[in-house]
C-alpha cells in the first residue's frame, strides 16, 4: 500500500508542477515542513499567496504549538478546515471543518479540551508523514486504515477537495464547531439546499472577539442521506452520507466569504468554474512561481536554496486577503463595506514592521499600496490604525502603535496617496487614552506605579519608535508643531536608561527606579518587558542609534557591551518560554532582537555585524521541520532570513537605510517594481568568507555600511568583496 502511495503522491507531484514554458519553478525549493516542527507554528495545507483560504489538515490538540491548526509531532487528524493562522503565539480560526470517513470503518478520539472546558469526541483519521505530501498549492494524505485518500488544492477565496474512498458507503462530516487554539463557536448554520450544495456560516469568539465566515459547497455526487454527531454534550456535526458503490471519488468545491452566503456563491463561480483538480493545483503552483520569483537567487548550495525559498513562501502567507471579488468586506465596525481595492486582514503588526513590511516595500510594491489602502480603512471604522487584526476584529494585542509605524514608512516610500489623512490617522492613533498613551502624554513616560498593566518599559520604547515614525511624516508635509510634539515625545527612550546600571529599566512616578532589578529575568506579562528582559530590551532604539551611543558615553562603552550581550548567560527564569534562539543574551526568536547585531555598524564595527549575522543565519535556521527558532509570527522570522542573506536591514523601520550585514548567497536579483531589477552580487561568498573587504554600487565605490531606499529601488548592482579576515 505505501509504494502504491508514494506512486500516486509522484505521480500528483508531476501533475501539479507544471509550468508554463517561461516560469521557472521556484516552488520545487519550497519545503512547508519547515517551521511545522518546535515553536515555529506555521501553516501547512494548501494555499496561493496572500490568500483568504489556506485549506488543510486540523489536528485535535488544545496547546500552545497546535496554534496554526498542525504539529509535525502529531498523529491525528480531525478533518480540513479552510482558515488557519501562520506562526503566530496565540491559536484562532480553524473556520469550517471537512472530514470524509468510511461510516464502517470510523474511529473516535476523545480528548480534553483544556479552554473548552469539555470532553470532545470526533471522527479522526492517523496522519503519516510518510504518507502525505505538501507543496505550494498542494496537499495530500492517504489514511488507508480508513479507506481514504485526501487531495486539497485553493484559490484566492476557496478550495477545492478531492476524495477516494474504497468502501461503498462513505461520508463527510461538515464540523462547524470545532475551532483552533483560543476559537469556540457561538452559533452556526448549515443549510442542504439540494443534493450537491450546501451552504452556511460559523461564528465564534476567541483571539477575534466576534468574526463570521459564510461558505458554499459544492459535491459532485448527490447526498443520500445525513446524520447528527455529537461532539460534545452541546456540540455537534453534520454527517453527509454518500453512495460511492459505483464511483468512488467525491470532489468538494468551498467558497469562503466574510459577508455572506451569496458572497460564498459568488467567489465560488467566479474562481471554480468547472471540476478541474489539477488545473486548480497547476494553477495554484504557478502563482507561487510568480511570487517566489520576485528574487531569484545563487544559493552556495541546496540546503540554502530549500531555507530561502521557504521562508520566501512564509513571507508570503499573511496578510490575507479579506475581500470578495465583488469588493465587499467585513469592516472593523462589523459592517459590510466596499472597496475598488483588496482588503486584507491578519496584520501581526508588532513582529512584521520590523523586517516582513520593508521587505514587502522592495519586492511586492502592489501589495504595500493595498497595505495602505486597508490600513486607512481600518482606521476610518475604528477610530484608529490597526495594531494588530484579525478578520475584521481588532485584538489590541502587544503594545505600542506598530501600524503608525507601518503607515509612516509606506507614507515615506510613496505607496500612500492621500498622506494629509494618513497623517491625521497616525496623529489620532497616537493620542488615545489607551493602552498607556494616557500616562505618556501626562508624565512624559509610562510609570509602572501609575499603570494596571505592565510591560511599562516596553510600551514605551515601541511609542517611542512609533512617535519618531509620526515626526518624520509631519516634518516631510511641513507640520511643524506636529514634528515639534511627536519629535521630542520619542525621545521618552531616555527616561528608562539607568546610566548607573546600564541598562531600560522601570521607573516609578517620582522618579525612581524599580527594585529589586534582575536583566535577566523575562517573566511573561508580570515584569517592564513584553516576551523579554532587561538585557534585550535596553537596544530597542532603533530610531535612534546614534543617541543610544551617547547614552552609553562613548562608542567604545557601546561596543563593549554590546559585545557582552552576544556572549553573557543568565538566568531567565521559568516563564521565558517565549525567549527562545539564544546567542548569549540575544533572542532570535523573538523580535525586538532582530535589529541588534546590524547596530555595529553605527560604530564603524560592521565586521561584527557581519560575524553575528552570519552565525545567526548559519546556525538558527535549518531544513527540517525544527527549522524556525520562535514563532514565525506571520513571516517575520522568514523576512529576517531573506533580507539578511542578500547582505540587506532596515534598521530604522520608518524608511530607514538599509545596512550590510553578512551575504550567504552568491547573487540574488530582485525585482523592485516598474520592470526594475536590484542585483545584489557577493564575490568568492563561502563559509569562510563572512567579511565583506569592499563594496560598490553600479560599480562606484561605497564609503559606508548601508545604502537608501531609493537606491534599491531605482535599480542597479550592489557588489560585495568576500574574504575570510577583517581588517
Amino acid at each position: 500500500m505505501k509504494k502504491t502511495f508514494l506512486l500516486a503522491a509522484l505521480a500528483a507531484l508531476t501533475a501539479v508542477a507544471c509550468t508554463t514554458s517561461h516560469q521557472k519553478d521556484y516552488a520545487q525549493f519550497v519545503d512547508p515542513y519547515i517551521g511545522s516542527g518546535g515553536h515555529g507554528h506555521v501553516f501547512v495545507g494548501a494555499n496561493v499567496p496572500f490568500g483568504m483560504v489556506q485549506v488543510g489538515p486540523q489536528q485535535i490538540r488544545d496547546a500552545w504549538d497546535w496554534c496554526s491548526g498542525y504539529h509535525y509531532s502529531d498523529t491525528l487528524v480531525i478533518g480540513f478546515s479552510h482558515t488557519h493562522l501562520s506562526g503566530t503565539g496565540i491559536g484562532d480560526l480553524g473556520d469550517v471543518v471537512l472530514m470524509p470517513y468510511d461510516p464502517a470503518k470510523t474511529r473516535y478520539s476523545s480528548e480534553y479540551m483544556p479552554r473548552k472546558k469539555a470532553e470532545a469526541k470526533h471522527v479522526y483519521g492517523y496522519l503519516d508523514h510518510a504518507r502525505e505530501q505538501v507543496t505550494p498549492g498542494f496537499y495530500s494524505l492517504e489514511m488507508p486504515e480508513y479507506g481514504i485518500n485526501v487531495r486539497l488544492s485553493a484559490t484566492d477565496r476557496t478550495g477545492i477537495h478531492e476524495y477516494t474512498f474504497t468502501g461503498d458507503e462513505s461520508a463527510i462530516l461538515v464540523d462547524l464547531c470545532s475551532g483552533i487554539g483560543w476559537d469556540g463557536v457561538t452559533d452556526w448554520n448549515l443549510t442542504v439546499l439540494d443534493e450537491n450544495r450546501i451552504e452556511g456560516y460559523r461564528r465564534s469568539s476567541g483571539w477575534a472577539n466576534d468574526h463570521t465566515w459564510w461558505f458554499a459547497a459544492e459535491f459532485t455526487e448527490p447526498i443520500v442521506g445525513q446524520d447528527t454527531l455529537a461532539i460534545t454534550d452541546k456540540e455537534s456535526a453534520i454527517a453527509l452520507k454518500f453512495d460511492t458503490s459505483k464511483n468512488k471519488k467525491i470532489m468538494v468545491k468551498v467558497g469562503m466569504s466574510p459577508v455572506s452566503c451569496e458572497n460564498a456563491w459568488e467567489n465560488l463561480a467566479a474562481e471554480q468554474k468547472g471540476w478541474d483538480f489539477d488545473g486548480v493545483a497547476s494553477a495554484a503552483r504557478s502563482r507561487w512561481n510568480e511570487e517566489l520569483g520576485r528574487i531569484d537567487i545563487e544559493p552556495m548550495d541546496e540546503k540554502q536554496q530549500r531555507i530561502f525559498y521557504t521562508a520566501l513562501y512564509h513571507t508570503m502567507i499573511a496578510p490575507e486577503l479579506f475581500s470578495d471579488v465583488n469588493g465587499e468586506y467585513r469592516g472593523a465596525d462589523g459592517k459590510v463595506h466596499e472597496s475598488d481595492e483588496n482588503q486584507y486582514t491578519i496584520l501581526s503588526l508588532w513582529d512584521t514592521y520590523r523586517a516582513a513590511s520593508p521587505l514587502m516595500t522592495v519586492i511586492n510594491p502592489e501589495m504595500a499600496k493595498a497595505m495602505a489602502s486597508t490600513f486607512m480603512n481600518i482606521y476610518n471604522q475604528q477610530g484608529k490604525l490597526p495594531v494588530w487584526h484579525l478578520d475584521g476584529n481588532e485584538t489590541d494585542c502587544m503594545v505600542g502603535n506598530p501600524g503608525v509605524i507601518v503607515m509612516a514608512d509606506l507614507c515615506l516610500k510613496g505607496f500612500v496617496d492621500d498622506i494629509p489623512a494618513a497623517l491625521e490617522a497616525m496623529k489620532v492613533s497616537s493620542m488615545l487614552d489607551e493602552r498607556g498613551q494616557e500616562l505618556l502624554k501626562e508624565y512624559g513616560f509610562i510609570p509602572f506605579d501609575k499603570s494596571s498593566a505592565k510591560e511599562t518599559v516596553s510600551k514605551a520604547l515601541e511609542f517611542a519608535i512609533s512617535d519618531a515614525s509620526l515626526a518624520k511624516v509631519a516634518q516631510l508635509m511641513g507640520d511643524s508643531d506636529a514634528a515639534e510634539y511627536f519629535g521630542k515625545r520619542s525621545e521618552s527612550w531616555k527616561m528608562y536608561h539607568d546610566p548607573e546600571v546600564g541598562f531600560a529599566r522601570g521607573r516609578a512616578s517620582d522618579g525612581s527606579w524599580r527594585t529589586p532589578f534582575d536583566p535577566f529575568k523575562a517573566i511573561h506579562m508580570k515584569s517592564d518587558f513584553t516576551e523579554g528582559n532587561a538585557w534585550q530590551y535596553t537596544w530597542l532604539v532603533p530610531q535612534d542609534v546614534e543617541g543610544l551611543v551617547e547614552m552609553f558615553g562613548s562608542p567604545q562603552a557601546f561596543e563593549d557591551k554590546l559585545d557582552t550581550f552576544f556572549v553573557i548567560e543568565g538566568d531567565l527564569g521559568p516563564s521565558a518560554d517565549d525567549v527562545t534562539g539564544l546567542v548569549g543574551q540575544y533572542a532570535h526568536g523573538n523580535e525586538p532582537s532582530h535589529h541588534i547585531a546590524y547596530m555595529y555598524n553605527y560604530i564603524d564595527r560592521q565586521y561584527k555585524c557581519a560575524e553575528k549575522v552570519r552565525h545567526i543565519l548559519d546556525e538558527l535556521y535549518f531544513d527540517d521541520h525544527s527549522g524556525v527558532c520562535g514563532n514565525e509570527d506571520a513571516g517575520q522570522m522568514s523576512a529576517w532570513y531573506i533580507l539578511s542573506s542578500v547582505g540587506l536591514y532596515q534598521v530604522d523601520p520608518a524608511a530607514g537605510d538599509f545596512h550590510f550585514g553578512s551575504p550567504v548567497v552568491k547573487k540574488a536579483v530582485m525585482n523592485v517594481g516598474d520592470g526594475k531589477t536590484f542585483t545584489v552580487i557577493a564575490h568568492d561568498n563561502s563559509p569562510e568568507n563572512i567579511y565583506i573587504k569592499s563594496a560598490t554600487l553600479n560599480g562606484t565605490p561605497l564609503d559606508r555600511t548601508y545604502i537608501t531606499y531609493d537606491e534599491i529601488v531605482s535599480g542597479g548592482v550592489l557588489e560585495f568583496f568576500m574574504t575570510d579576515c577583517h581588517e
